[in-house]
């Protein structure tokens, strides 16, 4: 019998939580609220988050930090990490800053991304944090920035976001049954 396995190959599992568990927290709290407490560890993160191994840290009014190790299994053919994943990690911090100023049964949608690389990423170079914060909220467009650090500070990629947002019909009258109508 012949052995047909690469010794070389590398397996990475990934498991996320019910969908259904975080789609309902995300509507019946508070964006500031639902962000903690996946911070927290209370709310499963959203999938895409467990299939590329990105953390939420905090969340503030206006503010949230993710934080990812590159890995092998994020680069590209030149062997440096993909630039998708630069996307993602701002897409997530800009936007989430946004979620963070909305109320309970309200929405949001990237409207665009413009992001800038400034510097490749690899493995060997250690945890990187993306941090996005609302620069100017409209009443239907919230913009906001992100910028991607390394861990001594260095800037990696940069990006603006613009949001498009849904808010709540009257946040202070949302109540859990409500909430289910609005979609």
């Amino acid at each position: 019998m012949t052995d047909t396995t690469n010794p070389a190959e590398r397996v990475r599992v990934v498991s996320w939580a019910d969908h259904l568990e975080f789609a309902t927290a995300a509507k019946l709290l508070s964006g500031l609220d639902f962000l903690r407490a996946m911070a927290r560890g209370d709310v499963p993160s959203a999938p895409m988050m467990d299939l590329v191994g990105l953390r939420l840290i905090s969340a503030a009014p206006g503010e949230t930090v993710f934080r990812l190790t590159p890995a092998e299994y994020h680069y590209n053919p030149m062997w440096t990490v993909h630039g998708g994943l630069y996307a993602t990690m701002l897409d997530s911090a800009a936007a989430c800053a946004v979620h963070t100023t909305l109320p309970a049964g309200s929405g949001f949608s990237t409207l665009d991304l413009s992001v800038r690389y400034l510097k490749a990423i690899r493995a060997e170079t250690g945890p990187i944090t993306a941090t996005g914060r609302v620069v100017h909220s409209g009443r239907q467009v919230v913009l906001a920035d992100a910028r991607l650090e390394d861990a001594a500070g260095t800037l990696l990629a940069t990006a603006t976001a613009n949001c498009f947002v849904r808010r709540a019909p009257d946040a202070a009258k949302v109540t859990k049954e409500a909430i289910t109508t609005i979609e």
